[in-house]
């Protein structure tokens, strides 16, 4: 083999490994770019805002809307997880909290994990959360029950032609993976 093409396959080496190393980084970065995303654009029940307060809104009372609450356990685990109430109909700007129950019924401790999602998707960006359960994963210990608020407003700015949306909620076990407390 000649010296140039050594330097031609080691050159070429060189690259692969680059765009190995390059293809390696953008899996890591995956998950932060998608959840960026998701922020700016109001995907899965993100909003870049969600610890927004009411201060600033005025309520528009000449508004209703009716907001209801869909709820699912991932994997068809045996868990009880709903919406204290089907519904609340409320005027933009104005302040709600809704409790949601859950009930771990196995006979182990678990952690789970509820991940939002809004409909219509063009009302996630008016939907502001000031507390939710979906912020952080939830531990239950066996045969426990949690009562679990959500506290959020609709910003007046939401167009006039939505008058329903929903807030749906799922449930996944996040046990394998959570951090231990040990």
């Amino acid at each position: 083999m000649t010296t140039a093409a050594r330097h031609n396959t080691y050159r070429h080496g060189l690259r692969l490994l680059f765009v190995t190393a390059l293809m390696f980084a953008f899996g890591f970065a995956m998950v932060p770019l998608y959840d960026k995303l998701c922020y700016a654009l109001g995907l899965n029940g993100r909003v870049a805002n969600e610890a927004a307060t009411v201060g600033g809104h005025a309520v528009d009372v000449a508004r209703e809307v009716t907001v209801e609450f869909l709820t699912t356990v991932n994997g068809g685990r045996p868990w009880h997880f709903a919406p204290d109430q089907a519904s609340v109909t409320m005027h933009p700007g104005e302040m709600k909290t809704v409790s949601f129950v859950f009930r771990n019924t196995q006979d182990r401790d678990i952690v789970a994990q509820a991940v939002p999602n809004i409909a219509p998707a063009t009302a996630a960006r008016y939907l502001h959360k000031t507390e939710c359960f979906c912020f952080n994963q939830q531990a239950f210990a066996a045969g426990e029950e949690k009562h679990m608020p959500v506290a959020f407003t609709l910003d007046p700015s939401l167009p006039d032609d939505i008058e329903r949306l929903t807030l749906a909620y799922t449930f996944f076990d996040v046990t394998d993976s959570a951090p231990r407390l040990d």
